[in-house]
């Protein structure tokens, strides 16, 4: 089958596609033929050799995927060859075929595409997470997103107004929060143009935000931080910008806020039952027409180096997917 290769730890114009040996699934995994794969940020660092988890050379990038279930493991019962099926996986997408752990497995609604399964998996299962499990997201409050056009933003401000809350969208540019506004923002922040803080405090009142989902990190944590409201909720949810930053933990001291750590992918292999149910609220919300998962554009396996330089250059809207098949 093809794949695309990382042989060393570097840049992502050093991967390289080949065929390689397909390995038959284990006794609790499932092979897949994967129709669409999803391209995330950590895809990028893991092929740097930068993030919390470091695969043996050579691998190949990709931990989610949506296609046909080829071959089950012994112990597998729930799932059977035909199924249509989204799943993650720890690396390995961005390749024909692909082996996943069978409790990571969920089989499709009928409604759902491969291309809008394989762009929901790490994007809303860690906004699901983070707003609901840790943050406790209430109708009525006030949510703030930065990075809000992105894959995890764009979910970010969907699932948060279809809980009801008052969705705040802060964007570096004025086309990335037109996005935003159209999957549901009720008020827009350039922070390029704007000073942040000083909008939110126009925005809310001076109250600041009761949740606020950060996936940026850098100078935008350290304003974003300051706009967390009495008693709120800090998700932290990763840090696109590149820098990881510092916290003065007085400032949460003195508006009794928390700052919550959010690693979904950690939490669905400890909890694959809450995870499952998770997603099938999720699915049921697609069934709905309460969210609509936005992949911008799809790569075909040749070009997948495309699609992660344009999420590494901070190019891309919504979701780019990866149609190997």
């Amino acid at each position: 089958m093809k794949a695309v290769v990382c042989k060393a730890f570097g840049e992502i114009d050093d991967l390289v596609i080949e065929d390689v040996e397909a390995r038959a699934p284990g006794p609790n995994e499932v092979r897949i033929k994967v129709r669409a794969a999803g391209v995330n940020f950590p895809d990028i660092l893991i092929v740097q050799g930068k993030y919390q988890v470091t695969p043996p050379l050579p691998f190949t990038p990709g931990p989610e995927s949506a296609g046909d279930v080829i071959a089950v493991g012994d112990n597998v019962k729930d799932i059977a060859v035909g199924d249509r099926v989204m799943a993650t996986h720890p690396w390995g997408g961005y390749a024909e075929e692909v082996n996943a752990p069978a409790a990571t497995v969920n089989k499709l609604h009928d409604s759902i595409d491969y291309a809008t399964a394989a762009a929901m998996q790490i994007t809303y299962g860690t906004t699901y997470h983070a707003l609901f499990d840790r943050g406790q997201l209430q109708a009525g409050e006030t949510l703030l997103v930065t990075g809000a056009s992105g894959g995890v933003g764009l979910s970010a401000v969907e699932v948060g107004k279809a809980a009801g809350a008052r969705v705040i969208a802060a964007a570096s540019n004025d086309e990335k929060l037109e996005v935003a506004k159209q999957y549901g923002a009720d008020e827009l922040i350039n922070y390029s143009t704007e000073n942040l803080r000083d909008r939110m405090k126009e925005l809310t009142g001076g109250a600041g935000a009761d949740v606020i989902y950060d996936p940026v990190g850098g100078d935008v944590f350290d304003d974003a931080v300051r706009c967390t409201a009495w008693g709120g909720r800090f998700l932290i949810i990763g840090f696109a910008s590149g820098r990881i930053p510092a916290f003065k933990i007085n400032y949460a001291l003195v508006k009794s806020f928390s700052l919550v750590g959010v690693f979904w992918g950690s939490f669905a292999a400890r909890n694959p039952q809450q995870n499952r149910a998770n997603f099938e609220t999720l699915m049921q919300w697609v069934d709905a027409g309460k969210i609509k998962p936005l992949v911008s554009q799809t790569y075909d396996l040749d070009h997948a180096v495309d699609a992660m330089r344009a999420i590494a250059d901070r190019k891309a809207t919504g979701k780019l997917v990866i149609t190997p098949n």
